[in-house]
């Protein structure tokens, strides 16, 4: 098949045909899949060569289910959200608490412009607030907010009911709010906002 008709092609048809040993159709599922994945498991481990490897896994995972993959049963970015959130939380348990003397300073790579600083301070601060969240709360924040899945497609990655999702999101969201407030000054938030 023409690399242009593939880039169109659903999810599905991609992986049938990469199982039927086009393997093309693996680049393009791929571009289109891994950036998603890296993304989430980035904000769940707070940690991008974990999750560059827990991306790697998942998609590693799917090209060896391809062959047996039941076509209408579940749709592939959703099962790819569920394994690298399972993948990550059997990192997240398996995590050694470190004193915070033992951690290393971070270098800095952020912009020198005033606005780039505050961005980073800003997503620091975030990132920070989420890793204080319980295990489900951030999985069921970061889906909705950050990935911008929907509730439902919440559901069937973390395999529980549509109402837990929204209870989970709801509890991630009001500590999230807690836990930020402090630092609206800070952080570079006016009283208007």
């Amino acid at each position: 098949m023409p690399f242009d008709a593939l880039t169109e092609a659903s999810d599905e048809a991609l992986l049938v045909l990469y199982a039927n040993g086009d393997p093309v159709a693996a680049r393009v599922l791929t571009a289109r899949l891994a950036p998603r994945a890296l993304g989430f498991a980035s904000r769940m481990l707070a940690d991008r060569a974990e999750a560059e490897d827990v991306t790697q896994e998942a998609l590693l995972r799917l090209w060896r289910i391809a062959p047996d993959w039941r076509q209408g049963e579940a749709r592939i970015s959703t099962w790819l959200y569920r394994v690298v959130a399972n993948l990550c939380t059997d990192r997240l348990r398996r995590r050694v608490p470190l004193a915070l003397d033992a951690v290393a300073e971070p270098e800095d790579d952020a912009p020198g412009a005033l606005a780039g600083m505050i961005e980073a301070d800003r997503a620091a601060a975030l990132q920070a607030a989420l890793a204080r969240l319980p295990d489900r709360q951030r999985e069921a924040v970061v889906l909705r907010h950050l990935e911008g899945l929907s509730n439902p497609e919440i559901a069937e990655v973390m395999g529980i009911g549509i109402e837990a999702v929204e209870s989970l999101t709801a509890r991630g969201k009001r500590a999230l709010a807690v836990a930020l407030a402090r630092r609206r000054g800070e952080l570079g938030y006016g009283d208007d906002r």
